[in-house]
């Protein structure tokens, strides 16, 4: 292999370095275009060298966010076109996609790609002429070959069958000669990225300042939570490979981050990826109402319900600042500040105000989260009014749109230039999606009442055993061998003990548990993704659970009738259409082409 002569990261990465050396503001890290390349002498000397390439790949990968979130949520269930989409996000919508759709252009992931390739290969020149240490280099390799795969895990759901190319090519055209890369078919890519995955070095976070050299905090960001996960990562992907006991203990891993790193800080020891309850004044993700769980008087007052920026569900996506509860949820989100490039496109999608409104809840996903039932009988889902409102008369999808409006008037507030005000976040993976796939990996692996238990009240309501009330020595756990071992006691004799707080995913949004009936897995699961649908709902999951399941099933129904269902209850007369195509498995992929 010839040494590669550009650095394509280009000045982006650059300015980084000088931020990391004191020079120059971090607050553009992630917001400046670059412009220019660099020759080959100039880049890759130091390990600063090294932190800019990383921070400005992320600066790169910011700009899938759209693509991934139309993609994965307008070709579902839960997201429909607005009168303002164009003929491209109705193809989209009804899976009539043609070549030219700008949205199934793969080119945006590939320069991703390339530039990790690029990363890649210069890292391993680093490493080997001691410009970096061998523990900087694993664990900087480690992220930039996880976020390789996570990109084309992406590709491969989206379009099946695709190049896979390891190599540092110079440009994404390259990929038009064969013999750069290996096609590979989704079925054949899902275990070449497992395999990667479980060959790397370093699984856990960075080490940040000030024992390393990437900057722990940017403009008030929490970087680690910048960076991808690659334990959630190693899971989904063994979830995707069907080795589900390798799938849940990988993510009990990261489900147990709290208790193996707060232990002298109770609420975070009880709460941190764990989806507790209200838990005195400890944690405020719940929909509650009254002030953080309030007193019994509040229970029935609609008007107590918690609605705002920093206490209730709702807040899990407007928190301004990352603090204790930002940092409970959330593994990975990316933020776009407001007051530099790029501006965050999400906002253009979303907002019927001062942008463009280009997509909107469908009417079944209005529907799911208005057919359920609250503990105190309130018929619907609060997790519904946060997720999407009425704004000028026109249904609004809010989850990035909370930093970008008034807290109470939902207008778009003014951002001072240079003031750091983040305008909308990325988000990619938090506690909920974590519970959700372990729950699904463990119903899988026949643990169908512990599935249950994460999905509906938690882990302590669904083992209490009645005739224990005054002892739960024998109660309040699942008594299962790793990954499923999971204690809630609360009282006597034991109090306290990890999981007492965990809530269930329903009981966290103050819903009723929901019956089992029929076949206990088949049932379970489809809890789960139901659930998925009305807690996730527009984080960009859906298009890849149902995928997941309908191969899992050997069903195309399983995924073609929840498109027919959404399409039927927008009205759309392409319906049965669109129901008849997807029956062929083969019709749920993007045509690939280069645009």
């Amino acid at each position: 292999m010839t040494v590669y002569k550009k650095y394509r990261l280009l000045a982006v990465a650059f300015l980084l370095a000088a931020a990391l050396s004191g020079s120059t503001s971090c607050k553009k890290i992630l917001g400046v275009t670059p412009q220019q390349t660099l020759a080959y002498n100039q880049v890759y000397q130091n390990i600063s060298d090294a932190d800019a390439a990383v921070m400005g790949l992320y600066g790169k990968f910011l700009t899938l966010a759209q693509q991934y979130v139309l993609l994965n949520e307008l070709r579902a269930d839960l997201m429909s076109v607005t009168p303002n989409s164009d003929k491209y996000l109705q193809q989209l919508n009804t899976h009539s996609v043609t070549t030219d759709n700008p949205y199934a252009n793969p080119r945006p992931f590939y320069e991703v790609i390339l530039n990790c390739n690029d990363i890649l290969y210069n890292f391993n020149i680093m490493v080997k002429a001691k410009k970096m240490t061998l523990d900087q280099y694993n664990q900087r390799y480690s992220d930039v070959m996880a976020l390789r795969t996570w990109v084309y895990l992406q590709l491969g759901i989206q379009f099946g069958t695709i190049p896979y190319v390891t190599n540092p090519l110079l440009q994404v055209s390259d990929l038009n000669n064969p013999a750069n890369f290996t096609t590979m078919t989704f079925a054949q890519l899902l275990p070449v990225l497992l395999q990667t995955v479980q060959s790397l070095p370093y699984l856990t976070d960075y080490t940040l300042a000030p024992n390393g050299t990437l900057p722990a905090i940017i403009s008030g960001y929490n970087t680690q939570k910048m960076f991808i996960n690659k334990l959630c990562l190693l899971g989904d992907l063994y979830l995707w490979n069907g080795q589900y006991t390798q799938a849940a203990t990988t993510y009990r891993i990261v489900m147990e981050y709290g208790t193996n790193n707060y232990t002298n800080a109770a609420a975070a020891y009880y709460n941190t990826y764990k989806v507790p309850n209200t838990g005195n004044t400890t944690t405020n993700l719940t929909v509650h109402y009254g002030p953080n769980g309030g007193a019994a008087v509040y229970n029935n007052n609609l008007s107590q319900l918690a609605d705002n920026n920093t206490d209730g569900w709702r807040s899990i996506f407007a928190r301004s600042m990352q603090d204790a509860d930002f940092n409970q949820e959330w593994l990975w989100a990316l933020p776009f500040d407001g007051s530099i490039l790029p501006r965050s496109p999400l906002l253009d999608l979303f907002s019927n105000i001062n942008g463009s409104w280009l997509v909107q809840p469908s009417q079944l996903a209005i529907t799911n989260w208005n057919s359920q039932v609250q503990v105190n009988n309130f018929p619907f889902d609060a997790r519904g009014l946060f997720t999407w409102r009425m704004i000028a008369g026109k249904p609004v999808i809010m989850k990035y749109l909370y930093n970008y409006v008034d807290a109470t008037t939902f207008q778009p507030i003014t951002v001072t230039a240079g003031s750091g005000q983040d305008q909308s976040k990325w988000f990619l993976y938090r506690a909920a999606n974590l519970h959700l796939h372990f729950a699904e990996a463990a119903n899988r692996d026949g643990r169908h009442k512990l599935a249950y238990a994460l999905v509906n009240q938690g882990i302590l309501t669904t083992y209490t055993d009645s005739t224990s009330a005054t002892n739960n020595t024998n109660s309040q756990q699942t008594f299962d061998v790793p990954p499923y071992d999971f204690d809630a006691r609360n009282g006597t004799p034991i109090i306290h003990m990890n999981w007492y707080r965990n809530a269930g995913i329903r009981g966290r949004a103050s819903l009723k548990a929901l019956p089992v009936t029929g076949d206990s897995t088949l049932a379970v699961e489809d809890q789960i993704i139901s659930e998925s649908a009305l807690e996730l709902a527009y984080e960009g999951n859906r298009w890849a659970d149902l995928v997941r399941v309908a191969m899992r099933r050997n069903d195309p129904s399983y995924l073609a009738g929840r498109i027919y269902n959404k399409l039927v209850s927008d009205g759309n007369g392409q319906a049965g259409a669109v129901q008849a195509r997807l029956m062929n498995p083969a019709n749920w992929y993007l045509p690939f082409k280069l645009q």
